[in-house]
């Protein structure tokens, strides 16, 4: 499928217009989005709880109309991430390696971290730089390619350092989760 942006806004835009039921999604989804941007100036939270509930209720309805769709689609999902888990892509190490590279340069300058998460998210950043700056100078030393991922995964060292990357990484980010709920709670109950 070779087309333009325009040509493939053109396909988006006949879709819309060719049955009922796009007609319908687009306009109900039209709607809630001017509720929506009409609602930031007065803030009514009754307002804020339907659209949540709109949405939840296009998601279950989602999942009670495709039921066998969304199951092969959840297993496809779990398959892929278990297949990451194991045989990880070098496109997404180095995507998370650029992740950890704003996230760095956002403790650096951010005043609202306290010290502690700062010492913490510090070590995560040392360490996972350490084991990226590992995997390249293992990966050009011994001449992999860093697209053939078979025999860059023979390599023991290579796999270890890119899976307890992750490993560290998912870590971080649920300590980071439970980090910022702990604060909301601390600070809504303390008032």
């Amino acid at each position: 499928m070779n087309l333009s942006l325009l040509g493939k806004l053109g396909v988006i835009f006949h879709y819309i217009f060719s049955s009922f039921l796009s007609l319908e999604m687009f306009l109900i989804s039209l709607l809630l989005f001017i509720i929506l941007i009409y609602n930031l100036k007065r803030n009514n939270r009754l307002v804020q709880i339907v659209a949540i509930g709109i949405y939840l209720g296009f998601v279950i309805g989602i999942f009670v109309s495709y039921t066998t769709y969304v199951q092969s689609s959840i297993n496809s999902f779990v398959k892929e991430i278990m297949n990451y888990i194991y045989f990880p892509s070098t496109i997404i190490y180095f995507f998370i390696i650029v992740f950890v590279t704003i996230m760095m340069i956002y403790t650096l300058f951010s005043k609202k971290l306290s010290l502690f998460k700062k010492i913490v998210n510090f070590s995560v950043f040392s360490i996972l730089y350490f084991f990226f700056m590992s995997f390249l100078t293992l990966s050009a030393y011994d001449g992999y390619d860093l697209v053939d991922m078979v025999s860059l995964y023979e390599n023991d060292v290579i796999l270890s350092l890119v899976q307890v990357s992750n490993l560290l990484l998912f870590v971080w980010l649920l300590f980071t989760g439970f980090y910022h709920l702990y604060l909301y709670f601390k600070k809504k109950y303390d008032q």
